[in-house]
């Protein structure tokens, strides 16, 4: 009888999460809708207004990290209710703001309470669900966060066509509903004693600052003090009595090859979100409503397929989801590689292939590095991976934006014929050997026999 009322309560709580996850991904799009408003009400230049979206993404990055490092030590109800209230105080600032410095602040304090979220999302599963079932309550939170996707470009065309633009931070206000939801059904968990190590949790947080401003602003300067503070990182957890993070959890060779993959992965996965609209725009000349049509399906199939992915990770196994995981990517960037200047339609339908891919994928690699962990290292190690997810899209994006502002004299892929689809052809082409050496270093590694035992 315990035992099953435990298991509704973990069931309850999944789907808590999965719409919490969803509202925080509604969250952080929605926004880049309206940047072209927000640029004329205050007169800002491109580089100015972008930091309505850089600074949510930063502080967003480095927050998800630090709730998983503090969830080992409190327990998450605490973190939750600290999280969203932040979460609620930014909403209400961005709500009244009548200065773009007051606007930014705003953001920032939303990152700040939202990045418990993205935490909480590697640790529930975690700690909530045994090793069993942990691939459908995955798959049950990437729906959520699929969810999310898709309709925050939606809900904020909608929102800014009826009510003016700061509207659209009424949307965390939402978080409050599922808050008496956390503190029904999280059972006080037990925690850690250890002192907080702030110091190599600033320097952390600094060596990820500016590692994502060097890559926005390519800065010399900042390069050199990233450099400079990771070392600095490096050198604090190797001498600090309790670090922020045990260097230990480093020499597990699948934890981190596994984050290794998964920040490749999400690289190669953000591909579809980033190029895409510019795709769209040069190569089809589609105007930026009809490249959100195109791009939903995608995000649509992702959000209900995901909860049967993680079934199939449970029942089948994680190596049998990774290989249908890797053949949906091969497929989709093979089709986009042949077929970039091919019909808006037809790419729609590459775009689920590879929409469903980077769910199933996303399942693989979380599941995979929980099983490496510790019950003692699944915060921070958790929180990690979520970290280094944020840090892949905004290298690979850089990269990206390079490689199409470079541009291409001939295709690698024989079957395009538009120069105007060149680069965007290689690119799909590059990634798509990247994708099959990636999957053939994963099954050499993370074959279910050769897989670490570790103390649940």
């Amino acid at each position: 009888m315990e035992t099953g009322r435990m298991k509704s309560a973990s069931e309850t709580l999944i789907r808590i999460l999965a719409f919490t996850l969803a509202i925080s991904v509604m969250s952080a799009t929605m926004f880049n809708i309206v940047l072209p408003e927000i640029r004329h009400e205050f007169g800002l230049s491109m580089s100015e207004v972008s930091w309505v979206t850089t600074s949510y993404l930063l502080v967003f990055a480095i927050g998800s990290v630090i709730y998983g490092k503090l969830s080992d030590r409190y327990n998450l109800k605490t973190l939750i209710t600290v999280g969203f209230m932040t979460f609620i105080v930014g909403s209400m600032i961005g709500m009244l703001s009548e200065a773009y410095g007051m606007l930014i602040i705003a953001r920032v304090l939303q990152a700040a309470g939202a990045a418990v979220i993205p935490a909480i999302s590697g640790i529930i599963p975690v700690r909530y669900f045994p090793p069993e079932h942990r691939g459908r309550a995955l798959g049950i939170t990437m729906a959520g966060g699929a969810i999310g996707s898709a309709a925050g470009p939606a809900a904020a065309a909608l929102l800014v066509s009826i009510v003016h633009w700061r509207m659209l931070f009424f949307m965390p206000l939402l978080t409050l509903l599922a808050l008496p939801f956390y503190y029904r059904y999280l059972h006080d968990e037990k925690v850690g004693t250890s002192r907080m190590d702030w110091l190599g949790c600033s320097l952390l947080a600094g060596a990820v600052a500016m590692l994502l401003l060097s890559i926005a602003n390519f800065s010399g300067v900042t390069a050199i003090m990233f450099v400079v503070l990771l070392v600095s990182f490096v050198w604090r957890i190797q001498r600090a009595a309790t670090p922020f993070v045990k260097p230990d959890v480093f020499k597990n060779v699948h934890y981190s090859l596994g984050l290794a993959i998964s920040f490749a992965m999400t690289g190669i996965g953000y591909s579809l979100a980033f190029l895409t609209p510019t795709l769209l725009t040069q190569v089809h000349v589609l105007r930026p409503g009809l490249s959100g049509i195109v791009m939903a399906p995608a995000a649509i199939a992702a959000a209900l397929l995901s909860q049967s992915g993680g079934k199939m990770a449970d029942n089948r196994g994680i190596s049998f989801l990774f290989r249908i995981a890797a053949s949906l990517f091969l497929l989709c960037f093979l089709l986009l590689s042949s077929f970039t200047g091919t019909s808006p339609i037809w790419l729609a339908l590459f775009l689920i292939l590879g929409g469903v891919g980077q769910a199933f994928m996303s399942i693989v690699l979380a599941k995979s590095i929980s099983l490496s962990l510790p019950n003692e290292q699944s915060g921070v190690g958790m929180g990690l991976l979520s970290m280094l997810n944020f840090i892949a899209g905004a290298v690979f994006a850089s990269l990206y934006g390079t490689m199409v502002d470079q541009g291409a004299t001939q295709a690698w892929n024989p079957l395009i014929t538009d120069s105007s689809a060149y680069v965007f052809s290689n690119i799909y082409f590059m990634l798509t050997v990247l994708i099959v050496a990636i999957a053939v270093l994963f099954i050499a590694f993370f074959n279910k026999k050769v897989m670490p035992k570790v103390r649940r």
